[in-house]
């Protein structure tokens, strides 16, 4: 299985590659670096806390946040319509997108935003072509691998990162004598649902090295996501990466041990733009991260699960039980993006035999000066 899954890495890497060399042929675009600067007037609301030090990467870092119904709309002179892709629409860190739409925070800038449900292999070509305009996502290393082969696509926005109580992340069943700081999980076997590919792989090798291992001394076994647990528990697989609200099954029982999750503070996905609102049409750009940024502000600035009214209308809109969205804390809903995250991830792509050659620099894998024109931060 681990053999058949580094190889099936590998060849959607050299699939993404072959579509970037068309995708820059079709595409003549003018290169970010060479477009005219944009003018940034400061944002009533966002001017104490709309931004924050990208190098600050302190676990307990406050979220940049402006004021209740800021950046307000600046409606486009010309309405546009795009079309974004996101993996799904069942899971909670997709919630402001989907309540943007909802409560008409895109309409407001002239925007009509259609959502449409495609897995990152398939977007991605798309995205590079232009063919959909904003992929809710992460730079996997599918996207890096595209960026190299001549993708013009950047990371320009975060969604969220775990809250101090989430204990979503890497599971182990301790054998006898066993304790959490004891385990090692060299030579052992992993269930999940997320190959080595994943941003997840970045986390889940901290959680390894720290328990003398790394993620070549483990075999992965890909489960679907009502199998991964289930493993676990009957002694199929070592351990496990169980996502919310699963973990929730095993937690506070003496068999098991959460060894680690997410980074605090740093998200470690968000929003992807391809050529056409990174060159062609900016303004449409910093259109639809003012509107996201706004529906933070308004909706998700905080513990909104507090609120007993919002959490049902927000299980309602993810088509989820309610009980099962109060059972874990509330996400950390956060736009921006922290310094060094690209260098990172890249490493562990690096590591995991799933990305080869020089790793990118952040200048071409993420571009945070649309969120800062849309707070109004100015370099």
């Amino acid at each position: 299985m681990r053999t058949r899954t580094t190889a099936l890495t590998l060849l959607m890497a050299t699939a993404l590659l072959t579509s970037a060399a068309c995708a820059k042929h079709d595409n003549d675009n003018t290169p970010a670096s060479a477009a005219k600067p944009r003018t940034i007037t400061t944002v009533p609301g966002c001017t104490a806390h709309g931004w924050t030090d990208p190098a600050d990467l302190s676990p307990d870092r406050t979220p940049a946040r402006c004021d209740k119904n800021a950046p307000a709309p600046k409606p486009l002179a010309k309405k546009r319509k795009l079309t974004v892709a996101t993996g799904t629409l069942a899971a909670e860190y997709v919630a402001p997108l989907e309540l943007a739409v909802q409560k008409g925070e895109f309409a407001k800038e002239g925007l009509d935003v259609q959502l449409k449900v495609l897995p990152t292999p398939d977007a991605l070509p798309l995205l590079a072509k232009g063919d959909i305009d904003a992929q809710w996502a992460a730079p996997e290393a599918a996207v890096m691998n595209g960026i190299i082969g001549g993708f013009d696509i950047k990371w320009v926005a975060g969604n969220f990162s775990p809250a101090p109580a989430s204990k979503s992340g890497l599971w182990v069943r301790l054998k006898d004598g066993e304790s959490a700081s004891s385990v090692s999980l060299k030579g052992s076997r992993m269930g999940t649902m997320i190959g080595k590919g994943s941003v997840i792989s970045y986390p889940m090798e901290k959680a390894l090295a720290a328990h003398h291992s790394s993620l070549t001394d483990i075999g992965f076994q890909q489960l679907g996501s009502a199998d991964v647990l289930t493993a676990l528990q009957n002694g199929g697989v070592d351990s496990a990466w169980l996502l919310d609200p699963i973990w929730r099954k095993v937690d506070g029982d003496a068999k098991y041990a959460f060894l680690g999750g997410q980074p605090q503070g740093e998200p470690l996905g968000g929003v992807l733009f391809g050529p056409s609102l990174l060159n062609k049409d900016p303004d449409a750009g910093v259109a639809f991260l003012r509107a996201y940024i706004r529906t933070v502000n308004t909706y998700f600035a905080g513990d909104y699960k507090s609120d007993p009214a919002f959490t049902a209308s927000l299980a309602t809109l993810l088509k989820t039980d309610e009980s099962i969205l109060k059972s874990t804390p509330s996400l950390r809903m956060d736009w921006e993006i922290r310094k060094g995250t690209t260098d990172r991830l890249q490493k562990s792509y690096r590591d995991a035999g799933v990305s080869k050659g020089d790793a990118l620099p952040e200048d071409r894998t993420v571009d945070r000066s649309l969120y800062a024109e849309a707070v109004g931060h100015k370099p």
